[in-house]
This record gives C-alpha cells, sequence and structure tokens, in this order.
C-alpha cells in the first residue's frame, strides 16, 4: 500500500466520503469531543482528515483547527464544509501523517478519526503526534481495529491473530488502499512508546449494512461476492468479531472503532 494509491482512492471518491453517515454523524465524533473536552483557546490539528468532518466537530470548540489530508479532493471537500457552517477558524492544508509540516509543540489537541488503518508506518504517525503537541497537550484518536483479547475475548492468541490477518484481507479486498487495523492493546503500546500517557479508551461498536459498505469505494461485483462469502464462511474468532446476521432481508456486521485519548506530560 502506497500514499499514491490512498490518494487515487480517496481522491476518486472524496464527495461520497462528504456525505457519508458513518463519517459525518457517527456516534464516535460526538463521543470524542465529549471525551476531549477542548478549550477555547486551543489550536487543533485534524490528521487525515477526509471531508473534515472532525476538524468541523472541534471548530466551534477551539481557536483554530488545522484540517490535513494528502489528498487534495478531500481537501477541497473539507473547505467547502467550513464554508458551508461558516468556520472562519477552520483551514485546510496538505500533509503527511507521517512527516507533519508543523513545527515541535505547537498545537493543545491533535485527532485522527477512522484513518490510521491507511498509514504505512503507525508509529511513525504517533510520533509525528507526539511531537507536534505542546506538553500537556491531547491526542485524540479513533480508528476500526482488529479482533484481539481486549475486544474479543475468549480466543486463543493464535485464533485471534489469524483472525486479525483475514479481517485486514477482508477490507484490503474491498478496498485496496487499506493498510492495516491494529488491535486495541497495539496501540495502547505505539502511544506509550511515544511518550504519551493514555488515559482513556473504549470501544463502538458501529453496526455496517453490506451492500452500500461493500460498494462505497467501487467494488465490483465478484469482489463483493467475496467478501460476502467472507462473512458466511468465517472463523469463530472472526465471526464473534464481525457479527454477520441477516436483518430485514439485509446482510450486515459491525466493526469495532476504539477510541484513545492520551496526554504528553507537561
Amino acid at each position: 500500500m502506497t500514499k499514491s494509491l490512498v490518494q487515487q482512492q480517496f481522491g476518486a471518491h472524496a464527495a461520497a466520503y462528504a456525505t457519508s453517515a458513518v463519517h459525518a454523524k457517527g456516534a464516535s465524533l460526538g463521543r470524542l469531543v465529549e471525551l476531549v473536552r477542548p478549550e477555547k483557546h486551543w489550536r487543533a490539528l485534524d490528521i487525515a482528515t477526509g471531508a473534515g468532518h472532525t476538524a468541523a466537530a472541534f471548530a466551534p470548540h477551539v481557536a483554530h483547527v488545522i484540517a490535513s489530508d494528502i489528498t487534495g479532493e478531500m481537501l477541497e471537500e473539507a473547505r467547502k464544509l467550513a464554508a458551508s457552517k461558516g468556520f472562519a477558524n477552520m483551514e485546510a492544508a496538505t500533509a503527511d501523517a507521517q512527516a507533519l509540516p508543523f513545527a515541535d509543540a505547537v498545537f493543545e489537541l491533535v485527532t485522527s478519526r477512522i484513518a490510521p488503518h491507511h498509514f504505512p508506518d503507525p508509529s511513525a504517525f504517533v510520533r509525528e503526534v507526539a511531537r507536534t503537541l505542546k506538553p500537556g497537550g491531547t491526542f485524540a484518536l479513533v480508528d476500526n481495529i482488529a479482533p484481539d483479547a481486549e475486544s474479543t475475548p475468549g480466543f486463543s492468541d493464535r485464533d485471534l491473530a489469524q483472525a486479525a490477518v483475514a479481517y485486514n484481507d477482508f477490507e484490503k479486498r474491498r478496498d485496496p488502499s487499506h493498510g492495516r487495523c491494529l488491535g486495541m492493546a497495539e496501540w495502547s503500546d505505539l502511544i506509550a512508546a511515544a511518550g504519551l500517557q493514555v488515559i482513556h479508551k473504549e470501544r463502538i461498536p458501529k453496526d455496517m449494512e453490506f451492500g452500500p459498505w461493500a460498494v462505497r469505494l467501487g467494488a465490483d461485483a465478484p469482489t463483493v461476492a467475496g467478501l460476502r462469502d467472507t462473512l458466511a464462511e468465517a472463523s469463530p474468532a472472526l465471526a464473534a468479531f464481525l457479527k454477520p446476521r441477516t436483518e430485514n432481508g439485509a446482510l450486515w456486521f459491525t466493526l469495532d472503532e476504539a477510541i484513545l485519548i492520551a496526554r504528553k506530560p507537561a
């Protein structure tokens, strides 16, 4: 997976993400603002902002927020969103999550939501977050996670590792720009290794109707059929994690989003 593939994939589907209910109105968005408790004097950065929904959620609560992304089409959607809401304190800027073009210790808040599973090097991303945060600053992360002992207890380490590989393959077949979803414990370890202190973490189940999810990024019919088969034939550990079921004649499954809040020591 390369950055150019991410740009190609999301540039082509930027408008779909601008109107995606999962990204624009997902339960984790309001919960993130609630947990962070932003302050009016804060300068904030949202990394891999996509269509800008997370930056826009914080804009009314902070002095300034930068909506950053590597995809130009997504930044245009973020600018449109800021203009439509009248947020003069929200700006869009090109930035690589793993090599941020910002000085050390300039932000009170850094966020990233439903994006880090596309980053080739999550540890480099977290180090950049830590570098750009002011002492005492807050890092707020939301991302889809892979199964591990925290999210899916009752299975062996081997079964969970295999389920995590199968889950990431499932995502990558639908979206070739997918990198890897980490488990909750792995995120905690990476954040701690960067010198940040995890002060809160939780999981939010996200129910997904299979059909709209499968085609949002343009998957063809054979790919969609293969993804459907994966849900039907899932191992016990993967089935316990994804919870595939039929509701009112439609196939549904559940993804887990992790929310982790961390602080940079003062």
